[in-house]
Order: C-alpha cells, then structure tokens, then sequence
C-alpha cells in the first residue's frame, strides 16, 4: 500500500526518505533518518522498530567495523530475527550510499524493490513496475542536475504517481531528510488529503521564501553551541 525511496547524497551527507500511500499519516510510521547513520524504510507489513532498530544498528556495525560493513549485513540481521519478514517490506541506505532491500513473498499486489548506488526504492499494491523505474528514473535526471536531496525525493514520489502509484488512490505522504543535526533538515507530512503529494509540493516550496530560510538560519547549530552541562540531581 506504499511507494517509497530512501537515499543518501555523497555532496552533503545527508539521508532521507521519501514516500507516499493509500493509507493515513504514512510519515508516522514509514521514514526513519539519522544524521551521520542512514535511513530506513519500513513498509507493506510495517514493523515500525525496524526504524530505530535499524538506525541504531547501523550505526554500531559501521563503528565496529571502521565502516566496512552497513546497509546488508544490517538488513540481514533485521529479517534474521523477525518471523513476519515474509509480509515486510524494507530498504536502507547507510552513511556511504550503500543500499539494502527486503520484499517479503507475502506482501499484497505487485511488489518489489530496486537498489543502486546511493538510493533505492520500493513499492506494493504498485499500479505497475513502471511505478519504480519512474520513480528511479526521475531521482537520478534530478540528482544530475545538483537539485538538493529533498528536491530529488519529491521529483521521485511524483514520477511514481504519474505512473499510477497505489492503485488503490492516494491519501498520505512524506518527506524526511536529516543533515549533521540531530533535528531534521526537513520532515513534512501531509497525513489526510485528496492530492497529498501536491500538499507537500506546496509545503516544500514554502522553504525557499524568505520568512522560512531567515528562521532557520537563527536554529543553533552542534558547531556553533556549546552542549549544556550536566545539570545535578537534588533530592
């Protein structure tokens, strides 16, 4: 009941996800993002811990291994200990574009998943599988022409509905992206809406006005604030 991409830009090192269903607020389960880590999503039968599970696991593997290891070996230790994997659906990205996907052989409609090097996408109850090499397709001409990462993901959503996306209809969508900080770069959702990926074009050309760029130029940075010291426990 979902389309989504997750994906990494080796420019600015950020990741994010971006995706879209028939279904309500899809951007409170689906996406996951962590600066520095990855990105996950999770999706069809949704386990939503595979977010953070899968984020925390990804971090400690490329830590312990000076980052030889990541997306695979993380995705294989998810499945490994989940029984419902055969209804899950699932794809990360680590923190040096290497991508991982899972289609469960239980996921509902046309399903399936596409990797490649610094994104992947995925999608059941798809209209077709132009849906995904649509959605690939219109990624990659964006990222050739240098348009920031939540402009590539937002061009992909829209490749997918254009080639018929859910073919139940549409209802939700969502766009997470996290740079070096531990708040988002970008996180919108349009939870309930007729034209949910029209609503977030909308939102998304909002940042470009003056009024949004001028407040988040003021947001503390980790480079530029100090983190406040412990504060001490009084009984």
């Amino acid at each position: 009941m979902t389309y989504s991409i997750v994906a990494w830009d080796e420019h600015t090192g950020m990741t994010g996800v971006g995706v879209a269903t028939k279904h309500l607020a899809v951007g409170s389960l689906v996406p996951h993002a962590r600066p520095g880590v990855g990105a996950v999503a999770t999706q069809a039968g949704t386990n939503p811990y595979f977010g953070p599970w899968g984020l925390d696991r990804l971090e400690q593997v490329q830590r312990d291994t000076q980052g030889e290891q990541g997306a695979d070996e993380v995705l294989a230790s998810l499945l490994q200990d989940d029984p419902g994997r055969d209804g899950r659906q699932l794809q990360l990205v680590d923190a040096r574009g290497r991508t991982a996907a899972w289609t469960g052989s239980g996921c509902a409609g046309l399903a399936g998943h596409r990797c490649y090097p610094g994104f992947s996408v995925a999608g059941n109850y798809l209209a077709s599988e132009l849906v995904l090499l649509g959605m690939a397709e219109a990624y990659m001409a964006a990222e050739r022409h240098g348009l920031p990462l939540e402009t590539r993901l937002m061009a992909a959503l829209e490749a997918g509905e254009a080639h018929g996306g859910d073919h139940r209809g549409r209802q939700s969508a969502a766009l997470l992206v996290m740079h070096q900080e531990r708040y988002p770069h970008i996180d919108f959702r349009v939870d309930h809406h007729p034209e949910p990926l029209q609503a977030l074009r909308e939102i998304l050309a909002e940042t470009a006005k003056p009024y949004y760029t001028g407040f988040r130029a003021t947001l503390p940075t980790t480079l530029g604030v100090a983190q406040p010291a412990d504060m001490p426990i009084r009984a």
